[in-house]
């Protein structure tokens, strides 16, 4: 089932999009046989965070290693439900079914994430200003 995607506000837009943006080239090269990270480095590069591949790479692993299945991902505007639970985690509004060591690690690769994006935002915007 996949739901229309209607972000808040614009800072979580960015984000979120990226997110699932990341999530879907993700996916595609896992299923296609592509190298997962030169992928992922190719998409954030357009945004400034190429070297975060690693981290969206571990991420999108934890969380498919957390649920116990495949990671389904939508298409267009509409979300899947597990795009919508990625989400949710990124934004502080989502919980873990499971509370096991593994999902204490993708909380922690969500907050990193967070803090890393922060990070090469503000990077990128002092590179601009000077």
């Amino acid at each position: 089932m996949t739901r229309h995607f209607l972000p808040p506000a614009r800072e979580a837009t960015a984000m979120s999009a990226l997110l699932i943006e990341a999530a879907r080239c993700w996916r595609e090269a896992r299923d296609s046989g592509k190298a997962v990270q030169p992928s992922l480095f190719i998409l954030l590069s357009r945004h400034g965070h190429d070297m975060l591949a690693p981290v969206f790479d571990s991420l999108m692993t934890l969380a498919e290693a957390v649920s116990g299945k495949r990671i389904v991902v939508g298409s267009g505007p509409d979300l899947s439900e597990d795009e919508h639970r990625l989400i949710g985690l990124f934004e502080g509004t989502g919980a873990l079914a499971r509370k096991s060591g593994l999902a204490l690690s993708l909380q922690f690769a969500v907050r990193s994430l967070q803090i890393l994006l922060v990070r090469t935002a503000s990077i990128s915007a002092t590179r601009l200003a000077a």
